[in-house]
């Protein structure tokens, strides 16, 4: 099917479709020959009516040939938005043309079984580019140069239609924020197989902020919110301050969603208002959760929270937890606390967080029964990096291999964490990384000063788009932890701030906190310096079906030097069930080596990935 001479082609493809089913039927198949172009050959493909209706709107034989003319304008349209102007259609029914006028009687007498072959094929022809590019209106040159479009260039539309955004933000960032730029008018000159593209802009008046309105706001101080706003009125109009200013409101626990809307026309002073318009998340939530663990046993956890306390964003979670019946648990343990966030502390985007918690827990290094509490401010320093420091208090009582010790520490964590994942539950891509350093007094049968430093890190690797598959489908999680007690010999620090690993955060395989320097007889010590490390292939294989393949090692050392202790390694498996919330996780670990008392196999399950 060839097409005519036209002497302007539209940029912009709208796709629409219909059909008739006739009272007979006529099943098909589709078969669209590749142009060489994967871009090229999916809009093809997206635009074909014969694709998307051939199942859910079976057509007889007349409606067959109207459904296969109708794609041949759509794939004349797709070829010209990559710049294929001359480009050929050829759609063959049954091996005939569709202007055979003996097709619609072929077709009627072919069987339901096999469906008739549709074979479509294109002839591409010359790659027509860029002539002139022009813009018709006043326009700045910082704003001009945003358009990043210049003759010579293949006449894309997605192009072309890239470069018409750009300029329209690149306005609307220089405080023009009435500012149009019309569709671009697009004329082919099929002789020289060029493109000629004229842009018309009405840039407006550069404009500030006028009053802002504050609407959707059910149990949040009106006050707060226009503290916390990071646009005020007078400043020139820029998007991305809007933006970043929606942003920082949606960072509140209490808030659901923001919108910032400007109006359409400045107010009699020449300003332009905005409308701030807040969802708000339900006040008080209630949270439950289970885990298992054939080391831990039965993690059950459950909180409740005032998300707006005060009227101002201030959150207050009250949780409490137990394990039992793990093979590294030799008793119930229960964990009770109370977390106080209050947001914009003594200065914008500065939080305080107080916390108090009470806990006993019978593990197999040690038995502890403690209340602690800190008093502590956090605040980002840059872009996905958050500062901390802290005062902590404990009041503790250890028993470890047959010695009951009391303990009052206290203690100065500060602490850097940097997070670029774009995912808390399921990362596929993006860094994590912290390091903490906490000065610590310990007062009990040895008084001693010493200081713990943990440095940790992971990384997600998606290596999906080289398998040609869809993003997150293929993920490679490294993980890494190095940590260390300086200052004060092994015995004077308290067993519960000594260093150990096993388990599903440091190597799975292990039972938890079974790896560690042992007293003379072997009981568990703990050591005072750690390193582990993981790797782990995290992949999908069928719709929210995953599986996943790991290897652990690491070692815990009395010195606090790491990497000089033997080297212990886990691998294992397991499955994922993706759910909307996060991966179902069950995975099965094994210990190369087997320690004392160590089990055959752990089994981990739980809400989320390990890291």
């Amino acid at each position: 099917m060839h097409r005519f001479v036209r002497p302007s082609a539209a940029i912009i493809l709208v796709l629409v479709g219909s059909s008739v089913p006739a009272a007979a039927p006529q099943p098909y198949r589709v078969t669209l020959a590749p142009t060489g172009n994967a871009a090229l050959d999916a809009a093809l493909a997206a635009s074909s009516t014969l694709i998307s209706l051939r199942t859910s709107a079976p057509v007889g034989p007349f409606a067959l040939i109207g459904r296969a003319r109708n794609d041949a304008s759509r794939f004349l349209l797709a070829l010209d938005s990559f710049g294929y102007y001359d480009g050929t259609v050829d759609i063959r029914i049954a091996g005939h043309e569709l202007s055979d006028p003996d097709l619609p009687a072929i077709l009627g007498a072919a069987p339901a079984s096999p469906p008739v072959d549709v074979a479509v094929s294109f002839t591409l022809g010359p790659l027509f580019h860029l002539g002139q590019v022009a813009i018709k209106g006043s326009v700045p040159e910082k704003a001009r140069a945003a358009l990043r479009l210049s003759p010579g260039q293949p006449a894309r539309a997605a192009d072309v239609l890239a470069a018409r955004t750009r300029l329209l933000a690149a306005l609307q960032g220089e405080g023009y924020a009435l500012a149009k730029v019309s569709e671009p008018l697009a004329i082919l000159h099929p002789t020289s197989r060029t493109l000629d593209i004229t842009y018309t802009v009405t840039t407006g008046p550069r404009v500030d902020l006028g009053p802002i309105r504050i609407t959707g706001l059910k149990t949040i101080n009106e006050t707060f919110i226009r503290r916390r706003l990071t646009v005020h009125q007078g400043e020139q109009f820029d998007p991305a301050k809007l933006s970043a200013a929606r942003q920082n409101l949606t960072a509140l626990p209490i808030v659901s969603a923001v919108s910032i809307q400007p109006a359409t026309a400045t107010n009699a002073g020449g300003q332009l208002p905005i409308t701030v318009n807040i969802t708000e998340r339900p006040l008080h939530v209630v949270s439950l959760g289970a885990n298992y663990s054939t080391d831990l046993g039965i993690g059950l956890t459950g909180s409740w929270e005032d998300r707006n306390l005060f009227g101002n964003a201030e959150d207050l979670k009250l949780s409490a937890g137990t394990t039992l019946g793990g093979t590294a648990v030799t008793g119930l343990g229960y964990t009770l606390g109370a977390t106080f966030t209050k947001p914009d502390f003594l200065a914008r985007d500065q939080t305080l967080t107080v916390n108090l918690t009470t806990l006993d827990q019978d593990l197999t290094p040690y038995d502890q029964i403690a209340v602690t509490g800190s008093v502590g401010l956090s605040r980002p320093l840059a872009p996905h990096l958050t500062g901390s420091i802290a005062l902590a208090a404990e009041q503790e009582s250890i028993t470890q291999n047959s010695t009951t010790n009391n303990y009052t520490l206290f203690g100065v964590p500060i602490g850097l964490t940097y997070d670029s994942t774009n995912s808390l539950l399921a990362p596929t891509r993006g860094l994590r990384a912290s390091i903490t350093v906490t000065p610590t007094y310990s007062f009990g049968p040895v008084s001693a000063q010493f200081v713990t430093t943990q440095v940790g890190a992971s990384t997600y690797l998606d290596f999906s788009k080289f398998a040609g598959e869809t993003p997150g489908q293929s993920v490679l999680a490294l993980r890494g932890l190095i940590g260390s007690d300086i200052g004060a010999s092994l015995d004077a620090i308290p067993a519960d701030k000594r260093f150990y690993a096993g388990g599903s955060g440091t190597i799975r395989g292990y039972k938890y906190l079974s790896i560690a320097p042992t007293f003379p007889g072997g009981a568990i010590e703990g050591g005072a310096s750690i390193d582990t490390g993981t790797i782990e292939l995290r992949q999908r294989v069928w719709g929210n079906i995953g599986i996943a393949s790991f290897v652990d090692a690491g070692q815990v050392s009395a010195r606090s030097a790491p990497f000089t202790a033997p080297l212990r390694v886990g691998v294992g498996g397991g499955l994922r069930y993706y759910t909307p919330i996060g991966p179902l996780r069950l995975d099965v670990a094994f210990p190369l080596e087997r320690l004392p008392g160590s089990d055959a196999f752990e089994l981990y399950i739980g809400l989320g990935e390990a890291f």
